[in-house]
């Protein structure tokens, strides 16, 4: 039981998965914040061309 227990304690192999998914989630968040900013621009853009061609052709 100590030698797995000595074992598991010297694998790094899932440290290493740890990192790679805090890595990811990170990347992630950023994406996602990006994403939103770039929505409601979208979005603000979108609704300016539609009020202005309601108002062109006095709708």
């Amino acid at each position: 039981m100590c030698q797995l227990l000595k074992k598991l304690g010297n694998d790094r192999r899932g440290a290493t998965a740890v990192e790679y998914g805090f890595i990811l989630a990170l990347i992630l968040i950023a994406m996602m914040s990006a994403l939103s900013g770039v929505a409601e621009e979208s979005t603000a853009l979108w609704e300016r061309v539609s009020s202005e061609t309601a108002e062109a052709t006095g709708n």
